[in-house]
């Protein structure tokens, strides 16, 4: 997973990354994740790839191709103040979640889990403003990555 941030001048860009080309098991995943402007407005866009095939595949172009069955959520904890807004909509206008706007507050630390879910009930309650919990279908990839806003 690659989640590239671009301000909105673009005078700066960043990439969040997690990779683990062994799979489960074996050596651990290369996950980095650079530090954060505080009060910046961040445009960002998620690419998921499987690099364990030759050549390798890009899952977010399935992933867009059938967006009414997914959604990914941004879920942040501790003290690092992030606020996203989804960019990209399904043919229903139901959000996706490959594109985002992210604002960051003032500075602070926490971490930020991604989630894919497969079949969500994008009518549910608090899902088309990205909350996971009432969200059910299955989950098809989530990563966590530690924050630190400046």
């Amino acid at each position: 997973m690659e989640f590239v941030l671009k301000t909105q001048n673009g005078s700066d860009s960043l990439v969040f990354s997690f990779r683990d080309l062994d799979g489960d098991g074996g050596n651990p995943p290369v996950i980095i994740a650079p530090k954060l402007k505080s009060n910046t407005t961040y445009l960002t866009s998620l690419k998921l790839s499987n690099e364990s095939s030759s050549p390798v595949i890009n899952i977010t172009d399935e992933i867009i191709s059938e967006a009414t069955d997914h959604q990914f959520f941004y879920t942040l904890s501790g003290q690092a103040n992030l606020q996203f807004t989804y960019l990209d909509f399904d043919s229903n206008a139901y959000p996706v979640g490959t594109k985002t706007n992210m604002v960051t507050g003032n500075p602070g630390t926490g971490s930020l889990k991604i989630t894919l879910k497969h079949m969500p009930d994008k009518k549910a309650s608090g899902v088309q403003n990205g909350d996971v919990t009432n969200s059910g279908g299955e989950t098809d990839i989530e990563l966590t990555f530690d924050i630190v806003v400046e």
